[in-house]
């Protein structure tokens, strides 16, 4: 980037199906790459999170919750646009405007009217942080009969295509989910493969009340069961073809308890082992069919998940598995950058989904505006 171009500054801001927090990064367009300027977490408060969790739950059906939540994670967001700022001595007028990805509450893809509801109202976060705010990326892309998601191959593709190796980029969240970079950009490929962290979140919060298990440091002291691992990657979805993307609404604490139900017997750390390794097969069987693909780039919270690589490794030893750190890219802050290029590509008129991956009709491009003004 040349010194005497003009900086492009656009805030992304992120909360996945973990709700582990809201992530925030300052990114600058100004040589049309992002470039991550700054980053910010912002936890989100063991009450909110409670009430999240609660909405989240498919049997729940309440609007008053949906409405009060709707405008919390507005003002969170806003918040935490607003001390990403301060750290930054960016001043709000010098952003261009703000791609919020939203607190997602419901994917229902494959309902007979398809939706995905992101909560955090964003003309809160406009209001409250006086930038221009783009969001709801994802009715667009399923108006044009595609599932919405998964949204970061495209940006993937834009950022991480080779001419001379076949990649991989895998995000480890609550859900995990691939993009296929052939060295051909028409044979781009990507979808959720099932359960990342959320389940392995759920089990160790369940057996020792923290949020998830540092390192896999847990799992690792337990033994992977066969025939419950078995029992699990007989679920539907893992078979399921692409287009397909999925959340909560299957991978939940109720699906967990119905596998579990002839396994009782199991040592909690087994279980554990058995979720980890679940999670590493469901990513390893979706992704070794493919083409040979020379290298594999994780980013995502799973990122740090030592016990998860290695598992995965053992899975793909032909694969050399890395980081986004190794394409100049921090892991933890992708799906960020992600948001803010979104809000990018809707200020610019460009395309911003990819219908091989989705499944829509057509390139579009995604997201709403609300005006600061």
């Amino acid at each position: 980037m040349s010194n005497s171009a003009a900086p492009q500054y656009y805030v992304g801001l992120m909360s996945g199906t973990s709700m582990d927090g809201v992530d925030a990064v300052l990114v600058d367009f100004a040589s049309g790459i992002p470039k991550l300027i700054a980053s910010h977490d912002k936890p989100i408060t063991p009450s909110l999170l409670e009430k999240l969790h609660r909405l989240a739950d498919p049997q729940c059906n309440d609007i008053n919750l949906l409405g009060q939540c709707d405008r919390a994670c507005g003002e969170l967001f806003a918040f935490a646009t607003i001390e990403l700022l301060h750290h930054a001595g960016i001043e709000a007028s010098q952003i261009i405007a703000i791609g919020s990805h939203g607190q997602t509450v419901r994917h229902m893809p494959d309902a007979q009217y398809p939706f995905s509801m992101q909560i955090g109202d964003a003309s809160t976060i406009a209001v409250m942080t006086n930038i221009d705010t783009v969001a709801d990326f994802r009715r667009k892309d399923i108006a044009l009969g595609g599932q919405g998601a998964p949204l970061v191959p495209a940006f993937h593709q834009q950022l991480f295509q080779s001419k001379v190796e076949n990649r991989v980029i895998l995000n480890i969240g609550g859900i995990a989910n691939i993009t296929l970079l052939d060295k051909d950009p028409d044979k781009t490929l990507g979808f959720d493969t099932g359960p990342g962290n959320t389940l392995l979140d759920y089990w160790h919060k369940k057996h020792h009340q923290q949020p998830y298990d540092d390192g896999g440091q847990w799992a690792a002291t337990g033994a992977v069961n066969e025939a419950l691992l078995q029992h699990m990657l007989d679920e539907p979805y893992f078979a399921k073809a692409a287009p397909k993307s999925t959340g909560r609404e299957l991978f939940n604490a109720r699906w967990l308890t119905q596998q579990l139900q002839q396994f009782n017997h199991l040592a909690p750390q087994d279980v554990q082992a058995t979720l980890a390794q679940l999670t590493a097969q469901s990513i390893a069987q979706s992704i070794l069919p493919l083409a040979q693909v020379n290298k594999l780039y994780v980013c995502g919270g799973g990122v740090f998940n030592d016990d998860l690589l290695t598992r995965l490794k053992q899975l793909m030893p032909l694969t050399d598995v890395g980081s986004t750190d190794d394409l100049g890219l921090a892991p933890q802050w992708v799906e960020g950058i992600a948001f803010s290029w979104l809000a990018y590509c809707f200020i610019n008129k460009l395309t911003s989904n990819l219908p091989r991956v989705t499944g829509a009709n057509k390139a579009a491009i995604l997201g709403a505006f609300y005006p600061a003004n």
